[in-house]
Formats: structure tokens, sequence, C-alpha cells
């Protein structure tokens, strides 16, 4: 946990707000964190115990947020399937500290205007 001035940043609230990620995709991403491995939407799903749909919204938003790589695997007999992994730990930790070192120079440069 962060105190900054007046109020405690829990790790979740860091992240979230890093991203602009919503509770689900917040907890599709640690899911995917702790199990780095590929998964489809149907095993999240099942694993999660949550909604299919549910899922497919906040891995797309996951993607589209690049935290997630999408990987189309071909089948043998035709057609394919999408499997998705996380980006790699120390990847979406340099994004954080340069989203912070960015609100540092911007509070900076408030701080000055006073």
């Amino acid at each position: 946990m962060i105190t900054f001035s007046c109020k405690n940043i829990t790790e979740e609230e860091l992240t979230r707000c890093s991203f602009n990620l919503n509770k689900t995709e917040y907890n599709v991403l640690l899911f995917l964190l702790k199990n780095y491995k590929l998964h489809t939407i149907l095993h999240i799903s099942k694993s999660m115990k949550l909604e299919r749909t549910t899922i497919q919204k906040a891995v797309k938003g996951l993607v589209e947020k690049e935290l997630v790589d999408k990987i189309q695997k071909n089948l043998p007999k035709g057609g394919y399937i999408l499997l998705y992994r996380v980006k790699y730990k120390e990847e979406i930790k340099s994004k954080i500290k340069k989203l912070a070192h960015k609100w540092y120079k911007d509070f900076q440069e408030t701080i000055n205007k006073l």
C-alpha cells in the first residue's frame, strides 16, 4: 500500500488507475499473472466461475490495453482457437513506473505554477 497525502492507495487501485481497468479486467489480469500460460476464454471463464461473455469483454479490453497477448493457434483439420497470455510481469511493472513518473512530472509542473 502507498500513502499519498491523506489517502492510502492499494495495489489494486494503483494498477486499475494506471491502465483504466474495471474490476473484472483487473481480476482477469491477476488470474493471468498467477497462471502464466496460454488460456482459452472458456478455461478462464470456468476457472474464475464467470460467464464466458464477461471474460471475453474483459480480455478484449486487456488486449486493447496491451497487457495481454492474443495468439491464434491453427488446428490441423482447419479452423483455429484463440489463446491468451498476460505479458511479462516486468513489462507491466515498467509501464506502471513510466505512468507514475509522468504523474510525478505533471504534479511538479502544477506545483510550480502556484
